[in-house]
């Protein structure tokens, strides 16, 4: 397993994309240990002097004005995380619990939430064995913070709860002693920390990244393997169109359809044909997929700041000696983000569908119609583009923003919210559709290429096509045809293509991941 060393408020793309990825042994920096420990001591502080500090010594949300008893402050804490925990619906997915809880722990090591260590330490014993919360998808506004989400996480820290361990459902008191643990009695301020923070719905939208930046490179070779089986022109994509409008990643977009379609056997016969322009779905490529790859850029950077941040309320200042009380909770910079990743998602799929429909109209291409020998005998590719045309469809609904809505909670005290929870959560639906899409254009772009032998394409592009018919051979006659899209949809979502592109276009693979950098 790969081993993590978290510097609180470092957290890197790169690094929360291998605790995505699969299981992970994390460490805190030692650095971090006095820092935490200041705020704890803040927090006691607070408590001997006699203050009334919300979170604290008093109720939650309408209930703040309600001072609790110092005897009763443990209880408090105790029972905030298991009334919280109402979440519904099915449970997510290990790798999106671990990356909320490595969030989380990364959060909380700052020394601004007034948690002890050992209680961060029990977040990462768990992550470390392999032991994870079972929290349900449903049942977060996205304000105050995640709530539900993160109390379904602690319970297990209190022996409560349920957690998976391989596979297996089993108690949270099962859970923690496997991890070598015992339930722990929470001091004041502590559930607040552990509940309080936007991380289920960062963890949610970091996904939806990771697989939008795959997405987006599979894209880009599926584009060029369109543009070289329906013989287009290589003219669209000179630097020269792209430097005077002046949007950088238009212009680093149409690079990679430079470097991928290069010269080829297939460029050479068409050089004298009659055609001046392409369908826009060939020819303005780099500009919506620049367009896309600029918001997945600027998600990237809003996903990376909220990795790093502090956003659970109260925060605890120790230089100051002061609580404040604040709305650092509210996770509407997520959800915008996740917002403009759906759109991207959406406008990569839908381009995707148009050009996939273009190969299998023979008029079009100049290829057999339905890409396939015998047209009549056989059908081709005809229902795979229908399925393709359905699920772009079915993304522009998914493209509304969740951020627009708004319902008020805990009796009008939390008036507004983000829904950046559903915002996240919904990438995962759209990013399957868009993979399924752009898996129908890679079988096609290929079959029409194949259908161009003896001519061949470009090195990178052959290399492209070589890696699906590892996997889906030439369709000679129809077939069950749904086994070749789940193959390439596989092919999509490995990542392999992202290794024919510049390794610096896609944030969380490039050298910009490797710190925390500031707008």
């Amino acid at each position: 397993m790969k081993r993590i060393n978290i510097v609180p408020g470092k957290l890197s793309l790169r690094q929360a994309r291998s605790i995505n990825e699969g299981p992970v042994l994390l460490e805190l920096d030692p650095a971090s240990f006095e820092q935490i420990e200041k705020s704890v001591e803040t927090v006691r502080g607070v408590i001997e002097k006699g203050r009334v500090i919300y979170g604290i010594n008093t109720g939650f949300g309408l209930l703040a004005s309600t001072v609790i008893p110092t005897e009763e402050l443990e209880e408090l804490q105790h029972s905030i995380v298991l009334s919280h925990a109402a979440g519904i619906g099915r449970l997510m997915d290990e790798s999106t619990v671990r990356l909320i809880m490595a969030l989380k722990i990364n959060s909380l090591a700052r020394g601004y939430s007034g948690i002890r260590k050992e209680v961060i330490d029990a977040l990462i014993s768990l992550v470390n064995a392999q032991v994870y919360p079972c929290i349900p998808q449903k049942g977060s506004v996205g304000a105050s913070g995640d709530l539900a989400p993160l109390a379904h996480m602690s319970t297990v820290l209190l022996g409560e709860g349920e957690v998976l361990f391989k596979g297996e459902k089993l108690s949270g008191l099962r859970g923690l002693e496997i991890a070598g643990l015992k339930p722990i009695v929470l001091g004041p301020k502590e559930g607040l920390a552990l509940l309080n923070g936007t991380q289920a719905s960062t963890a949610f939208a970091l996904q939806g990244l990771f697989r939008a930046e795959d997405l987006f490179a599979a894209a880009v070779v599926n584009g060029s393997l369109s543009v070289e089986a329906a013989l287009g022109s290589r003219r669209p994509f000179e630097a020269l169109i792209h430097e005077v409008r002046g949007h950088k990643s238009q212009i680093e977009t149409a690079a990679n359809f430079r470097l991928l379609l290069g010269h080829s056997e297939i460029e050479s016969s068409h050089k004298s044909c009659e055609s001046v322009q392409d369908p826009y779905s060939l020819r303005c490529q780099p500009q919506v997929m620049g367009a896309c790859l600029t918001q997945i850029r600027n998600t990237a950077k809003v996903l990376l700041t909220e990795a790093n941040a502090v956003s659970d309320n109260p925060l605890v200042f120790s230089e100051q000696q002061d609580i404040i009380s604040g709305g650092n909770f509210h996770a509407e910079p997520v959800a915008m983000a996740a917002d403009n990743l759906a759109l991207a998602l959406a406008e990569i799929g839908a381009l995707s569908e148009r050009r996939m429909a273009l190969l299998i109209d023979t008029n079009m291409s100049k290829l057999p119609p339905f890409l396939v020998e015998k047209g009549g005998l056989n059908s081709g590719f005809m229902i795979a583009q229908v399925t393709s045309a359905a699920l772009a469809s079915e993304n522009k609904s998914l493209a509304h923003p969740a951020s627009v809505d708004s319902m008020p909670t805990s009796a009008n005290q939390e008036d507004h919210v983000s829904m950046a929870t559903f915002a996240g959560r919904r990438l995962t639906d759209m990013v399957e559709n868009t993979a399924g899409i752009l898996a129908i254009e890679l079988l096609a772009a290929c079959q029409g290429l194949d259908f161009r032998a003896p001519l061949k394409t470009s090195k990178p592009l052959e290399k492209a096509k070589a890696m699906l018919r590892e996997r889906v051979p030439f369709y000679d006659k129809d077939r069950y045809f749904a086994p070749d899209i789940d193959a390439a949809v596989d092919l999509i979502l490995s990542g392999r293509f992202n290794l024919l592109l510049d390794e610096n276009l896609l944030i969380s693979h490039g050298a910009d991941s490797s710190e925390n950098k500031k707008d």
